[in-house]
């Protein structure tokens, strides 16, 4: 299952020992300055007190459309903005990756993932960048094979000719459960230099909750595919269970963890995750009344959420909706909720995918129209440049 190279060194194993926190299925203009209101059945939860000394952003907040970076995109899934310029974008059904000119739009083939196996919810996913990125040039991959879901990093070469800058993958963890729904997907790096890894149960509710299982859960992982130093559970790569399909993960500017996660027929919800902690799926879907389980800082009715990407800005997490074809706004005071979350550009571009930072107040999002569950306009898929509050 996972791939042995090299030890771990004794700074990441330190970094990692001091870090403490840190579907509903995926179916089915410019926001005005207020956004529009929570809709019913749309709640936040307070329960989780934080330190008074931290400033809590406002109750509301705005979203601008700067621009459109770029259209024309076939079932964009993972971004990661490259620290020299430019943004890779993964296709999920065409197993490839796409250099997009964040200034002009202009979009360059990079190469195929070898291996993908798209079908249904499943194919080339998740995309983030090594924390050595500057030295080594390593592009770490999430997709689903004939066999399972696992992780992949290949060298990105720029002055290698379009179509042929990936070099041959080097698979650093598998036998991560796949289905046709509940692939999970979504990787970051996090702020002590480990890989963080959202997945789905595959549709076989009862791996949420066995802790030998890789589905329904958020792994750490070493940036060779070991289990990280500090996990919860010895020699496992698990780092919290319960969940359902984990398709969003982002920290705050505290170093804290959170994530967005498809519930079934009645609550999205967005977590703020524990080391070792049991999210509830199957037992709960959304707020529960039994300690066992961590309850959501906020959830949603599904057909207002059925949320993918996120990303930490402006003292707010922004979470993408897909069929609720909205961008959530949820601002923070520690690990809650500080407000009612707030809903953008509903319906205005179909279905929303993925959030990434563009650094300060702005942020980089993704339309999901040409995924099979969307209805295609003019234009899609597109990349949208926001400017929030």
């Amino acid at each position: 299952m996972i791939v042995q190279r090299r030890a771990v060194s004794a700074v990441l194993a330190t970094s990692a020992l001091l870090l403490t926190a840190g579907c509903s299925s995926d179916g089915g203009g410019t926001a005005g300055a207020a956004g529009s209101a929570s809709p019913r059945g749309t709640t936040a939860s307070a329960s989780s007190p934080s330190p008074s000394a931290e400033e809590t952003p406002p109750a509301k907040g705005t979203v601008k459309v700067v621009r459109t970076v770029a259209e024309g995109l076939n079932s964009p899934w993972g971004l990661a903005p490259l620290p020299e310029g430019g943004l890779l974008v993964a296709s999920r059904d065409e197993g490839t990756i796409t250099l997009v000119d964040e200034e002009t739009g202009r979009k360059t083939g990079v190469g195929e993932v070898p291996g993908v196996s798209a079908a249904g919810e499943g194919g080339l996913l998740g995309l983030a960048l090594s924390p050595d990125y500057a030295s080594d040039h390593m592009v770490y991959a999430y997709f689903t094979s004939a066999s399972d879901n696992r992780i992949v990093r290949m060298i990105y070469d720029a002055k290698r000719p379009a179509g042929d800058r990936l070099g041959a993958p080097d698979t650093v963890f598998k036998a991560i459960p796949k289905g046709t729904i509940h692939n999970g997907g979504r990787i970051a790096f996090g702020p002590d230099g480990m890989l963080y890894v959202g997945t789905g149960e595959s549709g076989d509710r009862g791996l949420s909750q066995d802790k030998k299982s890789l589905g329904g859960k958020i792994l750490r992982l070493t940036p060779e595919g070991e289990p990280a130093p500090g996990n919860p559970f010895p020699d496992s790569a698990v780092y919290s269970y319960g969940h359902r399909n984990v398709q969003g993960l982002a920290w705050d500017s505290k170093q804290r963890l959170f994530a967005s996660e498809f519930g079934q027929n009645t609550w999205d919800e967005l977590n703020a995750i524990e080391p070792g902690a049991n999210y509830g799926w199957p037992e709960a879907e959304g707020r529960s009344e039994d300690d066992a389980y961590k309850n959501p800082i906020a959830q949603w009715g599904t057909d207002e959420a059925s949320p993918s990407g996120i990303a930490y800005a402006e003292g707010s997490i922004w979470m993408a909706g897909l069929k609720g074809q909205r961008l959530w706004r949820i601002p923070l005071k520690g690990t809650a909720a500080s407000a009612d979350p707030q809903a953008f550009l509903e319906g205005e571009y179909g279905r929303l995918r993925t959030v990434v930072s563009a650094g300060g107040d702005k942020l980089w999002v993704t339309t999901s129209n040409t995924d099979g569950r969307g209805d295609p306009k003019a234009g899609d898929d597109r990349i949208l440049e926001l400017q929030v509050s």
